[in-house]
């Protein structure tokens, strides 16, 4: 593995447009850019099935099969489908963002959902019982409830996102999937195998990240998959 650490110990390799401080910048944009539109779709619906409980099995098949997806497959599709009606870059960038958006939205999708159905019903009916209705029961008592099990699918689904963002340097995409592509291409393991642990490096340090997130955001009771009563009514006379 000598190849590795002189790639990676060589000055010139982080810096410049193609340079790793670069790349891992282009990584993190990807990645960001795909959770936040995932999330702004999945986490309404999840929070929509588990609060009525309707089209859950419609939801629950649907994503379980969009993880089943092939990943290059759909990403070489989409580009030679979206790709000709859209100009310059963008040809390239919004049809890989779209597909790893499509593959981040079962675990989120999953995680709020999953999350507003293991709350107490004893605290969803004492918040009935206090006068709640409908969205107040969510936005005050579910939702709170629910953040661990939603972290949770943002944690899985952001983990999954930096490795398959990797793919995207095939399709003529920047990030850290171009140390692997380049290096195949000239036969330069060092650079391929120092992609390959800056992706896992990545992942690991996004992985840390929202776990202390979770930590400063979650309330220690929440921790708990039974919330009383009397941990609804502190809950509520705080907010």
């Amino acid at each position: 593995m000598t190849f590795l650490w002189q790639w990676l110990g060589d000055p010139a390799n982080w810096v410049g447009p193609d340079g790793i401080w670069v790349r891992i910048g282009e990584h993190l944009v990807y990645s960001a850019i795909t959770l936040v539109l995932a999330a702004a779709l999945a986490i309404p619906l999840g929070l929509w099935v588990g609060h009525t409980g309707k089209a859950r099995r419609l939801v629950v098949n649907v994503a379980n099969g969009a993880r089943a997806l092939p990943t290059l497959g759909l990403l070489f599709l989409a580009v030679l489908v979206a790709g000709p009606l859209l100009p310059g870059d963008l040809a390239f960038a919004v049809p890989a963002i779209l597909v790893l958006v499509i593959l981040a939205i079962p675990p989120i999708l999953a995680g709020a959902y999953a999350g507003v159905e293991a709350v107490d019903r004893q605290a969803v009916d004492a918040a009935r019982g206090m006068g709640m209705v409908g969205h107040q029961v969510l936005l005050n008592v579910e939702l709170p409830c629910a953040l661990p099990l939603m972290l949770g699918g943002l944690r899985s689904a952001a983990l999954q996102v930096i490795a398959t963002a990797t793919l995207a340097a095939s399709v003529s995409l920047g990030g850290l999937g171009r140390f692997l592509i380049d290096g195949q291409a000239y036969r330069d393991y060092g650079q391929m195998a120092g992609g390959a642990v800056l992706v896992a490096a990545l992942a690991m340090v996004v992985d840390v990240v929202f776990v202390g997130f979770q930590r400063l955001v979650v309330s220690p009771g929440l921790t708990s998959s039974v919330v009383t009563r009397r941990g609804l009514r502190e809950h509520l006379s705080t907010n």
